[in-house]
């Protein structure tokens, strides 16, 4: 499996250079890597993996991926099974049905909180620290016997964090040999645990910075860094942010972990018809559920929820993929104020403060711009470019088109889609925008609940 710029290029990588995220966190035109194919799912995976575990699930997907010639099967196993054996469940990602008397729809939470620091986010950085580790390694093996220090092949990962990707990075690579790791977050607007978390970590190799602003001030640091081509060579850069292809791939295995979960606790021959309900900030969580539905996983759309922070949510409603809320047409043909004057699903101060990102009460997802939705932008530029000229020719076309609309986000902070691509999105998608008054009512109303197990 090879991997390419959702912006175009003649070069393609290997799982390795785009894994161990070396010069690669974005591609030198600023595109992410995707692979060249989606692959499909043998065709006896609904039998053959039923009873697997996560770890087994896993090296059975990431397999799909991964060529055995960049990484044997076995150590491939032992990888998995050392990153997992920092968990504290035995299913490492379990799902619970929550009891609902008198409501027909059944309800799970798939509870991604049981790695080292509590984050959904540790399932793919306790991976990808044991991933940096092993490509290190063979690479200095590589060298001979009596290689001197400055020799070494080193890392230096760079990240930035609006929440739980700093701590869950810094636990996945601290004491790592050869690494060393610098992570930015905004000061006062990541809660206190999770600063508490990456900064009182002794390891020498680990590294936390404090910065004046908001999350994307901090992603807009590291992405000069990574399109600084010299900075970039002579420091070993690495990406730890879901940028990383090897993050999204780490997280496509707990939705099958989850559909295996939830056929056996209903207790039907049947395939059970799911609807994964995904809090999104980064889009990366999300986007490895699309993966899983076009690898062949059963699953109706997968819900996108935003806070009040809802560039995401705008564009599914109107198509337009905008850093700020302008007012859109709507189908009726009447002026609607997508985010910028309408109430925030029952927020008190009804919009948005400002053209910046909002401090909500879930500060992972306060994200103005989501960097992997560029992903999903590349397989809807595909998708609407036809057949007609063939495979490698569209390819081209769609490379083409998402750099069109990244440039323009980036020259004008908006890009408007066509309806045919808002439609093709739509298929697979549906997006709401939730206030801190409804997070609080949720969480209130099921923590007082006595009817789940």
């Amino acid at each position: 499996m090879k991997y390419f710029s959702t912006r175009g290029s003649d070069r393609v990588l290997s799982f390795e250079e785009v894994g161990r995220g070396a010069e690669h966190g974005l591609a030198p035109n600023g595109g992410l890597y995707i692979p060249e194919t989606i692959p499909s799912l043998p065709s006896n995976w609904e039998t053959e993996w039923a009873n697997y575990s996560f770890t087994q699930l896993s090296q059975a997907i990431l397999s799909l991926y991964i060529s055995p010639g960049e990484i044997s099967s076995d150590d491939l196993r032992k990888l998995i099974e050392k990153s997992y054996a920092t968990f504290r469940h035995p299913e490492v990602t379990p799902t619970k049905r929550i009891v609902r008397p008198g409501e027909e729809e059944e309800l799970f939470v798939l509870e991604l909180w049981h790695g080292p620091t509590f984050a959904f986010k540790d399932v793919a950085l306790q991976f990808l620290g044991n991933l940096f580790e092993f490509f290190l390694k063979r690479k200095n093996e590589a060298l001979g016997e009596g290689v001197k220090e400055e020799e070494k092949h080193k890392l230096t990962v760079v990240g930035a964090t609006s929440g739980d990707t700093g701590s869950a990075a810094i636990y996945g690579l601290r004491g790592k040999e050869n690494v060393s790791i610098f992570i930015l977050y905004p000061l006062g607007r990541v809660s206190p645990i999770q600063e508490a978390q990456m900064t009182t970590v002794p390891d020498a190799n680990v590294h936390t910075v404090a910065v004046k602003g908001t999350f994307d001030d901090c992603q807009d640091i590291v992405k000069a860094l990574f399109s600084d081509h010299e900075f970039n060579a002579h420091h070993k850069l690495g990406a730890v942010n879901s940028i990383n292809w090897a993050r999204i791939l780490a997280q496509i295995v707990y939705y099958f972990s989850a559909y295996f979960s939830v056929k056996r606790q209903l207790s039907s021959s049947s395939n059970p018809s799911l609807q994964f309900v995904v809090p999104t900030g980064n889009f990366g969580d999300v986007l490895a559920g699309y993966y899983a539905k076009r690898m062949g996983l059963p699953m109706a759309h997968l819900g996108i929820g935003t806070n009040e922070n809802d560039i995401l949510a705008r564009f599914w409603k109107s198509g337009r993929y905008e850093k700020v809320a302008s007012n859109v047409i709507v189908e009726d043909g009447s002026e609607d104020a997508v985010g910028a004057t309408a109430p925030v699903g029952g927020s008190t101060d009804g919009s948005q403060a400002g053209p910046g990102v909002k401090a909500t009460l879930s500060p992972a997802m306060d994200i103005l711009v989501s960097s992997n939705f560029e992903r999903l932008l590349w397989y809807l530029a595909y998708e609407s470019e036809g057949a007609a000229e063939g495979e490698e020719a569209r390819r081209v076309a769609a490379c083409a088109t998402v750099d069109g609309w990244m440039s323009k986000v980036k020259s004008d902070g908006r890009v408007v889609l066509p309806t045919s691509v808002l439609e093709v999105a739509r298929r697979d998608f549906v997006a709401e925008r939730i206030s801190d008054e409804q997070t609080l009512e949720t969480i209130k109303k099921y923590f007082a609940s006595k009817s789940s197990p």
